[in-house]
């Protein structure tokens, strides 16, 4: 069986400190994860970046490296070869209200802000200019939020962490914060990457994913392999899900040479 497709998050997974692709975890030069980009592409396997990412900065990461298809805010849209899809369920864009501002005008993000306020706010500067999912960051239960939401009947969106991100000095009592999107609850990197398989033909068996947060293991389900970079502050289960040795590109490069090694 063959390599034909690797789904791999960015911030965190492929990219290093500051988004960058040729700095490792600790900052210093790098071209480990590029070089991971270059086994996929002798092996003849594509890349898909899957990102919380707007659909410009990711379409502009996947063109640097050389792909044609992303999926980008978590999933809320698909893009093959030029071709986009919104995967957003009963929410969908209409005349002088997006997915973004649908959200918005429900009260969902407000409710958030003022019930876990001091641990959750807006992931200023990169929540402008979205589309369709609300950015924040902070320190709170996914769980308990979409409990939350449920008791004010606005279940039809949901809060997922996407991974630690940097100290805030707004966040001065959270050491470590985490990103999260409020999105549209059909919407999600899995549902995503089992799109992609079906559009390309692939089967799970040809098919890896690395990231490092929980919306990221939910890939699993659906490729052959899934692997956490050791950098990852969640805990995936089951016979899909590895743990790299190495962090951030490291890890990335790790697990396609891996997964290259054990096909030969």
């Amino acid at each position: 069986m063959a390599l034909r497709c690797v789904y791999t998050d960015l911030d965190g997974t492929l990219l290093g400190p500051r988004g960058s692709l040729f700095r490792d975890s600790d900052g210093g030069f790098s071209l480990i994860a590029a070089r991971g980009l270059e086994a996929c592409a002798r092996a003849g396997a594509e890349v898909v970046l899957m990102s919380g990412r707007r659909r410009e900065t990711v379409a502009e990461d996947a063109r640097l490296i050389g792909q044609t298809s992303f999926i980008y805010e978590l999933g809320a849209g698909l893009s093959i070869d030029g071709e986009d899809s919104l995967l957003t369920g009963e929410l969908s864009p209409a005349p002088g209200a997006s997915v973004y501002e649908q959200i918005e005008r429900s009260g969902a993000p407000r409710l958030l802000l003022e019930s876990f306020a001091g641990r959750l706010e807006y992931h200023e500067p990169w929540d402008r200019g979205r589309e369709f999912t609300h950015l924040m960051r902070g320190a709170v239960d996914a769980r308990d939020a979409d409990a939350l939401l449920a008791e004010h009947n606005l279940d039809h969106v949901r809060l997922v962490d996407n991974g630690a991100i940097a100290p805030k000095p707004s966040l001065p009592g959270i050491p470590e914060p985490h990103a999260y999107h409020l999105l549209p609850r059909d919407a999600s990197k899995a549902n995503a990457v089992r799109r992609h398989m079906a559009a390309r033909g692939y089967a799970p068996d040809e098919c890896i994913g690395v990231g490092d947060s929980e919306e990221d293991v939910a890939v699993a389900e659906h490729v052959g392999r899934f692997f956490l970079v050791a950098n990852a502050k969640t805990w995936g289960s089951g016979p899909a899900v590895e743990l790299t040795d190495g962090r951030n590109g490291e890890g990335f490069y790790e697990a396609v040479v891996r997964t290259l090694a054990e096909l030969r």
